[in-house]
């Protein structure tokens, strides 16, 4: 046994604080006394015992408490509590405190040093036990942090070297991070960047209107032009508690592909209409070259039905080329709903040969708009032709006129089959045409097309709200002339 253990007596003077002190001495164990509770506290501080031995009662205190106030200091100094009597119910108290021992009277000097050995075996195992586990603990928590910072310099390497161009900002706008990419995208040197203001850095107009639009939440569509021709779509996500992160991909090939695409269409379209135009004539001249029979007629019928289809198509065709390539600059006052009464009586015979119920709501008071009134009429015909051709026999046609702060909204609706959800975010894309379309009916799938086009020319919006098997509305809103 080492002659460092420090034995701390915290009895009131009597015969068994003078027994503790020679046995104690006697096994070879250096033994302090503490008076008063001062005492107590300027022991403890001063050479931290290896055991303490108290009475139930010291300096007019409970003993149960001293030990209390000693074992959240230190949790592992072994505690005997002494008492005059043998009582269960303190023994249990003790025990449940986290006591190691329990000494009561009579005494004799090696049941003393007895229970001071066992309690001081207990003590040193669970010091043993706590420093193993802090060194293991301590030791996991670094190796995890040696992986998490290796994953960290993994994932800067990743986000740094991929094509796309990755900023993140915190929430005030400033940088935190930006790649390799988006320092070739916006020719950025290589000076550091972080917790600068990124409207300070990048003065692009497309980026800043991105910004301006990220309080709507997070945008996975929007274009940033460039002088040279280049075009990225990017995206803002909002990051919780750090800011957002815009990413960026470059689409200027798509771009091109479709300005390809749309060239294409539009010159073969334009040179289709005259041949077929020809060909119109030349069927309608064919009845006044002689009497045709019964099969003939038919055949010429067909043949003119064909043809007029195929010229709808062109000249839709046309008419959307002409919309996208931004040809579309006719602006004068028009009434919405006399454009709705017109497009109506034309398509009356349509609606009494299906046997339909056309209901019409318009607002009182309507306001103008300035607009192309040719393209107004082209899309107010194909939102109503569309509900007629979809709304089978007997069904329901509903249109409405509202007003809406200074916006004019117009709403089709129909009972038709309505449109899959997985669907209705293409159904505005060129030659797209729903998958449950009814047997029989016909259609190029430009007709919503066209429709957005006109709207998105005169700044508005169109979109659709639909259930398969009950009908879709389609709702435009269009800025008035104020």
């Amino acid at each position: 046994m080492s002659k460092q253990d420090l034995i701390l007596l915290a009895l009131d003077p009597a015969p068994i604080l003078d027994l503790m002190d020679r046995a104690l001495h006697a096994a070879g164990y250096e033994v302090a006394r503490a008076s008063d509770q001062s005492g107590l506290n300027k022991s403890v501080q001063e050479a931290i015992p290896a055991l303490m031995i108290v009475g139930e009662k010291f300096a007019d205190r409970d003993g149960l408490s001293i030990s209390k106030d000693m074992l959240e200091r230190f949790p592992t100094l072994p505690i005997i509590l002494y008492t005059d009597r043998d009582s269960a119910e303190l023994a249990k108290s003790a025990l449940k405190l986290g006591l190691n021992g329990y000494l009561y009277p009579p005494l004799k000097t090696a049941d003393i040093v007895d229970e001071v050995q066992r309690s001081l075996s207990r003590g040193r195992k669970l010091g043993d036990w706590l420093r193993h586990e802090v060194k293991r603990t301590t030791s996991s928590l670094a190796e995890k942090a040696q992986i998490s910072e290796a994953e960290r310099n993994k994932l800067e390497a990743i986000i740094a070297n991929i094509q796309d161009g990755v900023i993140v900002v915190d929430s005030n706008q400033r940088i935190l991070f930006v790649n390799r990419a988006i320092r070739e995208i916006f020719n950025l040197n290589e000076r550091e960047l972080t917790g600068w203001f990124l409207t300070d850095v990048i003065s692009n107009a497309d980026l800043k209107a991105l910004l301006a639009r990220s309080t709507e939440g997070p945008l996975k569509y929007h274009e940033i032009n460039f002088d040279d021709g280049r075009v990225f779509n990017a995206q803002y996500t909002p990051i919780p508690k750090i800011g957002a992160a815009v990413t960026m991909q470059d689409i200027s090939y798509l771009k091109e592909l479709d300005r390809l695409k749309s060239d294409f269409i539009h010159t073969v379209s334009h040179d289709l209409r005259s041949p077929l135009t020809s060909i119109l004539g030349y069927t309608e001249l064919i009845e006044r070259t002689g009497p045709l029979n019964e099969n003939q007629t038919e055949f010429i019928k067909r043949l003119q039905g064909s043809i007029q289809h195929i010229t709808a198509l062109v000249n839709d065709l046309l008419d959307l080329g002409r919309l996208e390539a931004g040809f579309d600059t006719r602006r004068e006052i028009v009434h919405l709903e006399g454009v709705l009464k017109y497009s109506l009586d034309m398509f009356d015979a349509q609606i009494k040969g299906k046997n339909l119920q056309l209901t019409q709501e318009l607002t009182q008071t309507i306001h103008s708009i300035r607009a192309n009134p040719i393209r107004i009429r082209q899309m107010v015909d194909n939102l109503i032709g569309n509900a007629i051709k979809y709304t089978p026999n007997d069904g329901a046609i509903r249109v409405s006129i509202s007003m809406q702060e200074q916006q004019i909204i117009l709403k089709v609706e129909d009972n038709g089959p309505g449109i899959p959800p997985e669907e209705q975010s293409h159904i505005f894309e060129k030659f797209y045409r729903a998958t449950n379309v009814p047997e029989g009916v016909q259609g190029s799938g430009l007709g919503l097309a066209i429709v957005k086009s006109i709207v998105d020319s005169h700044q508005g919006r169109v979109w659709v709200e639909s259930s398969k098997g009950k009908g879709s509305s389609f709702i435009v809103l269009l800025p008035t002339q104020e």
